[in-house]
């Protein structure tokens, strides 16, 4: 019998994209899904290592109080698992080491940062190099961005894929580097994985509103070295049929809608790779 594809989507404190996120999952050929509230986590009774995916979906979480997921990243940080005294974010790095795939969605983005996840340029997770601060608009962004992939990037969910059609809903979304060093080394390892772009995917682009929040490089989404953690300010979950779309009545559409690829590509990476 072959084994299963594992994922779990975390929620709570906040987060409204789960069943989104979830749905995703099990487009993608996703064999088991599971939605789990955190508090199940630190109580014991779910447990990471016994998922190949791990999903951190966007919303509110905390309400973005204390800066964009600052407040979350303090409790994966420091909240104890019951029966263990263990914080959470040690079954995150166990996770890592296991070779398995974290996706980060808009607040989930901003957590894989504030936890020192991405970008992880020398392999140090858990020091944060890189933050999320406000929009340069100086309000929330709610509209659709069109973004250009790495070809040569490691990252395993944007394999393939060109031009990316994708929403954004944030009001902290612009990316910034403790310095122009550590920026130049994310280009260098190819981590810089989305960018912002011109409608034709031509180029990245820096003008507002293409650049929704005026992230530095015009950077919309990062992985790691190993290309097996990815975090993304726009919501592919968000664009997962053709009825998603703000044209669909007015455009030939695919049925398939452009978001579903990274998931598709996160089961497919599992499946070959892993079990």
């Amino acid at each position: 019998m072959a084994k299963e594809v594992r994922s779990i989507v975390i929620t709570g404190n906040g987060t409204n994209c789960e069943m989104e996120m979830a749905h995703a999952c099990r487009l993608a050929g996703s064999d088991v899904v599971d939605i789990v509230h955190i508090s199940d986590i630190l109580w014991g009774e779910k447990r990471l290592e016994d998922y190949h995916f791990l999903n951190l979906p966007g919303g509110f979480l905390d309400g973005d109080d204390l800066g964009s997921a600052k407040a979350g990243a303090n409790r994966f940080l420091h909240a104890r698992i019951r029966g263990t005294g263990r914080p959470l974010f040690e079954q995150v790095i166990h996770f890592v080491e296991q070779g398995k795939l974290i996706l980060g969605v808009c607040n989930g983005f901003q957590l894989m940062v504030k936890l020192g996840l991405l970008p992880a340029v020398d392999g140090d997770y858990g020091r944060q190099t890189l933050t999320l601060t406000f929009n340069d608009s100086g309000r929330f962004e709610d509209r659709w961005v069109h973004m250009i992939a790495d070809p040569e990037s490691p990252c395993v969910f944007t394999r393939g894929l060109g031009g990316l059609y994708l929403p954004v809903r944030h009001g902290e979304g612009k990316v910034v580097a403790a310095h122009e060093g550590l920026l130049k080394r994310l280009h260098e390892g190819r981590q810089a994985v989305l960018r912002y772009s011109t409608p034709d995917y031509s180029s990245p682009t820096m003008d507002y509103p293409l650049n929704p929040n005026g992230s530095v490089d015009a950077i919309a989404g990062i992985c790691d070295r190993t290309g097996r953690l990815f975090g993304l300010m726009p919501h592919p979950e968000a664009y997962l049929h053709a009825t998603n779309h703000p044209r669909w009545t007015r455009e030939n559409l695919p049925e398939e809608g452009m978001g579903l690829s990274l998931f598709r590509n996160a089961v497919e990476f599992i499946r070959n790779e892993l079990l």
